[in-house]
């Protein structure tokens, strides 16, 4: 009866090469809205995809790798769990972090090269910042693919992963596709293949003691704090009345102490002027309430400007990409502590609580009499864009997911790293960006609210992130690299998590997985000499030298 089954379930199996998808096309089922998990129909029939290296994940990092994969000519399928490539890149993250241009090489370089391009040409473009726009970003990621002939599987949501002892042999999906391949590569900004692989991994914020760090853990912030003293309490003064919505009560961890929060995740809104775009939308399920410590802290000095800027709040409102601003704006504080571990069903559930948060916020500032007016006038002289994110009605399409799982390898990447004061011998890549988190929680000091969890501390000059960092132990997998939620501290993570690092650190676990193909080796096991002599050919930036600071300084002196 088992071989039965076995033949008939084989001969409903179509066994294909990557070839018969296209990366142009996008997927053929209905628009679902403004979703993160939704029904799609089963494959019919189901494919068995067999290529040399998997990518899961349609984050720029993923891009980068399928790609690279490509142009080293080997098979490579990338499997995208919703309808877009390009992750933040193209969900709103316009105004892209880079920290020191000088250190963005490989195909980080080149994507942004290409998005200033598309930037100018664009007519009638007066978005601000980098300011390329979403749209523009996709298809610079889906030309990228197509070029380099990437088959996409969209809407592709991993449900198994088929281990060999410590090798991955295949990921199966929900829809009944699965994919085979020699080498894998988790390019998820939640680090859903490794964990699904049985990689370790950590979620939330080490204690300091853990890696002698001196900013992990709990840490009342120093910027985008309260700018003057609020009162907590549901009746002004009166403790037994009760804390306003988003206030933790109780008392106060010692500064660095270890815990599983999350920092706030948030929708990068991409605005336009009112006239040109939609107006903010009042979303289903929206509570006044649910801003009545929004209302006190703009409310409660009269005197207080608010140019809804980074120093002033109460949201960085512009033309093109917007952002959280001050202790109390568009990040969810507290709402994102569940999403790197959760299932789908869970995830969709925590994404609509924040469209309902992020969107009743908006309409919030623009509408509601008892706030200030010069600040609903500002926020209705903005809207959506119209021709930006047209299947969500100019809303992003995704939530930007700042940290989810970290992976815990033979290296991880530390405060240490950042600072400079340990250099890895094994660069893969350069990061440059501030050490930078957001808020965690609220929390009540002497009787004020104060926000607890940002961090914003530059790094002296870029530093290498270790090829040790990008792939799990031996032990647990042997044809695994990370691009995205490599193995570091929530501190390390901070200024290592910007797009176009993802980019470079995509495109040197491609070009490792490569390598160990051809040398029929683990990942742990590549030669790192010949894979540096790859990076370098292929104009990644391995290295902060002297003449390269040197040539920093005097760019910021002409500045």
């Amino acid at each position: 009866m088992n071989r039965l089954l076995l033949s008939l379930a084989t001969a409903a199996t179509c066994v294909c090469t990557a070839s018969l998808a296209s990366a142009a096309d996008g997927p053929a089922t209905p628009n679902p809205g403004l979703r993160y998990y939704y029904p799609v129909p089963a494959a019919n029939p189901a494919q068995t995809i067999q290529v040399d290296v998997c990518v899961y994940g349609g984050t720029p990092g993923g891009v980068a790798a399928a790609t690279q994969a490509h142009r080293l000519g080997k098979k490579a399928a990338l499997a995208v769990f919703r309808r877009h490539v390009g992750g933040m890149t193209s969900g709103g993250l316009t105004a892209v972090d880079v920290g020191n241009a000088r250190s963005i090489g490989g195909m980080g370089a080149e994507f942004l090269k290409s998005a200033s391009t598309a930037k100018r040409e664009a007519m009638n473009d007066v978005s601000g910042e980098l300011g390329f726009r979403p749209s523009q970003a996709e298809v610079i990621f889906q030309k990228m693919l197509s070029t380099a002939n990437v088959p996409v599987y969209y809407e592709h949501r991993l449900k198994t992963v088929e281990k060999d002892g410590n090798r991955i042999t295949a990921l199966v999906f929900e829809n009944g596709n699965r994919i085979e391949a020699k080498m894998f590569i988790d390019a998820t900004y939640e680090g859903d293949l490794f964990a699904r692989a049985g990689v370790k991994y950590f979620v939330g914020r080490e204690d300091n003691s853990t890696y002698g760090e001196t900013v992990n853990g709990f840490q009342l912030a120093k910027t985008h704090q309260f700018r003057f003293p609020v009162d907590p309490h549901v009746k002004p003064g009166d403790s037994s009345s009760g804390l306003l919505p988003g206030i933790t009560d109780g008392p106060l961890p010692a500064p660095g102490t270890g815990d599983k929060l999350v920092q706030a995740y948030n929708f990068r809104m991409w605005a336009v002027k009112a006239a040109d775009g939609i107006a903010w939308p009042k979303p289903e399920g929206y509570n006044r309430g649910d801003f009545a410590l929004l209302e006190r802290y703009l409310t409660t000095d009269p005197n207080a400007e608010w140019k809804f800027t980074y120093g002033s709040g109460p949201v960085k409102l512009n033309i093109g990409d917007c952002n959280n601003a001050g202790p109390i704006s568009t990040d969810f504080v507290g709402a994102s502590n569940d999403w790197p571990d959760a299932d789908y069903e869970t995830r969709e559930k925590i994404f609509q609580q924040h469209v309902t948060y992020q969107q009743g916020m908006m309409w919030f500032l623009a509408h509601d009499e008892k706030l200030p007016e010069m600040v609903r006038e500002f926020t209705n002289g903005f809207g959506l864009p119209k021709g930006e994110f047209a299947e969500t009605n100019g809303w992003p399409h995704e939530l930007y997911v700042r940290e989810g799982r970290r992976m815990v390898s033979d290296y991880v990447m530390t405060q240490k790293n950042c600072d400079s004061r340990e250099v890895v011998p094994d660069s893969v890549g350069l990061a440059s960006y501030t050490m930078d988190s957001h808020h965690t929680s609220r929390v009540l000091v002497d009787g004020k609210v104060k926000a607890e969890g940002c961090i914003e501390i530059k790094v002296p000059h870029p530093y290498p992130v270790s090829y040790r960092s990008i792939v799990p132990r031996e032990s647990e997998c042997s044809n695994l690299l990370v691009s995205v939620c490599l193995s570091s501290t929530h501190v390390a993570y901070g200024s290592i998590r910007m797009e176009p690092v993802f980019m470079i650190l995509g495109q040197s676990a491609a070009t490792a997985a490569v390598q160990a193909i051809d040398t029929g080796t683990s990942v742990q096991k590549v030669d790192y000499a010949k894979l540096r002599e790859r990076l370098i050919a292929d104009h990644q930036v391995l290295e902060w030298t002297k003449e390269m600071q040197e040539a920093s300084e005097k760019t910021k002196k002409k500045k």
